[in-house]
């Protein structure tokens, strides 16, 4: 990988981590001002079910945060791009796709067969 294409990840990532911070700030602010007492026990079932699940998404998009700074860091390290099996090159179109991979396409793949088939088990 090049040393444009190694920037244009880079920004990409950035600019994808800085989308779900702004989002989880939002989240926090709007939690703060609707903390408010709902006297109607069905409203208030429905919104703290929202709260759930917006916490969930939240969650998950912390855990996509600390998986961006680690493809930042190898994009630092000079292994981004680089198959953690495999050591070959992932293709650039599965990265552009999604930029977080550490598996090429097809170590990918032969990870999630054997996960299945230790799941059915």
């Amino acid at each position: 990988m090049n040393e444009r294409q190694t920037e244009y990840f880079r920004r990409k990532l950035i600019s994808w981590k800085n989308e779900l911070l702004d989002e989880t700030r939002d989240t926090i602010e709007g939690l703060q001002e609707s903390t408010r007492n709902i006297p109607d026990v069905a409203d208030r079932a429905s919104e703290e079910t929202d709260r759930a699940i917006e916490l969930r998404t939240r969650d998950r998009q912390r855990k996509l945060v600390a998986k961006i700074n680690a493809a930042l860091r190898r994009i630092d390290e000079g292994e981004y791009g680089y198959c953690e099996v495999t050591g070959e090159p992932i293709s650039l179109k599965r990265l552009d796709a999604r930029p977080i991979a550490t598996m090429s396409l097809e170590a990918q793949e032969r990870h999630e067969r054997r996960e299945k088939v230790h799941r059915d088990d």
